[in-house]
């Protein structure tokens, strides 16, 4: 196995006819930030489950900080954020984390600290069942971070939390990561992961079909470039017809070209001079990319 935080080879699971994961290999380093999508049935869970020890693969290797999955140096290695967070009612939100912390060998004053970096400090000492299911995931994840993590499992860990509850969270991402912590996180909120990961991994019927940083997704995609183009009052027709593409509320006019067109075609719109009043050019986002790998068909694909 390699020096990774979490290495996978050729796993696969099987349930009695029923394969969940077909011989899947990637792996997680230190520091570095790892999406993983899918659909639902696609094999993210089972794949977390293996990671955690719960289940073993049919076939395949998997190693947890260089040791096998479920064994007590892993189980220190690896913190885990599930989906959907649930906590013993009657106790507090700070004696909920400091069980966690004793779980762990960890200090009480790691407990404290951790609900600090969450931001339920204020209220710690309230007894969980009076928390919202935005302050319960973050609890959740004062759980995971007890204990210094060197690998944290995050399973759709924004649900539930407002904007500047994400935001923060994803800082809180960032700080974790900069310390030398691997982070590998399955969502299906595509938009806010795309400039918070390094690398995107993207499961389809059990089958990893991309591994990549999200530009180089974008290259092999070939998606094309999107330019909405903003013309002055009555002259949407003519800018149509001169660079071509569709007539969007009378306003604007949409062209779709590939990648390496987008100069030649922003200098063609240039030279429309005051037809022009403004431009924009999207690139093509996260989920035209998941879109693209979910969903078209590939030889490589197993029967």
């Amino acid at each position: 196995m390699s020096d990774a935080l979490l290495d996978i080879r050729e796993a696969s699971k099987r349930f009695g006819k029923v394969r969940a994961l077909d011989r899947v290999s990637l792996s997680v380093a230190p520091g570095e930030r790892v999406a993983l999508l899918g659909h639902n049935g696609a094999g993210k869970t089972t794949l977390f489950r293996l990671i955690l020890g719960f289940i073993r693969p049919t076939s395949g290797q998997i190693a947890v900080a260089g040791s096998p999955p479920g064994s007590n140096a892993a189980r220190l290695a690896v913190a885990y954020l599930p989906e959907n967070v649930a906590f013993q009612k009657a106790l507090t939100g700070r004696e909920t984390v400091r069980l966690y912390a004793r779980l762990k060998g960890a200090a009480r004053t790691d407990a404290d600290r951790a609900l600090e970096r969450v931001g339920l400090a204020d209220a710690a000492d309230r007894r969980t069942g009076t928390y919202s299911k935005g302050m319960r995931q973050r609890l959740g994840l004062a759980q995971a971070l007890v204990g210094s993590p060197r690998l944290m499992l995050l399973d759709e860990p924004t649900t539930g939390l407002d904007p500047l509850s994400r935001r923060n969270f994803y800082g809180l991402i960032d700080e974790i990561a900069a310390s030398g912590t691997a982070v590998f996180l399955s969502s299906h909120s595509l938009s806010e992961l795309e400039a918070k990961t390094d690398r995107v991994a993207i499961l389809r019927n059990g089958a990893l079909v991309a591994d990549a940083a999200l530009s180089k997704l974008q290259a092999e995609a070939a998606l094309p470039v999107r330019i909405c183009v903003k013309t002055e009052p009555n002259k949407v027709n003519e800018v149509s017809e001169r660079l071509g593409g569709a007539r969007v509320n009378g306003q604007s006019v949409e062209l779709l070209c590939p990648a390496p067109e987008k100069m030649a075609r922003l200098a063609a719109i240039s030279a429309l001079g005051p037809l022009v009043t403004d431009f924009d050019v999207s690139q093509p986002s996260l989920d035209d990319i998941y879109r693209h790998f979910s969903t078209q068909d590939k030889a490589e694909d197993r029967s």
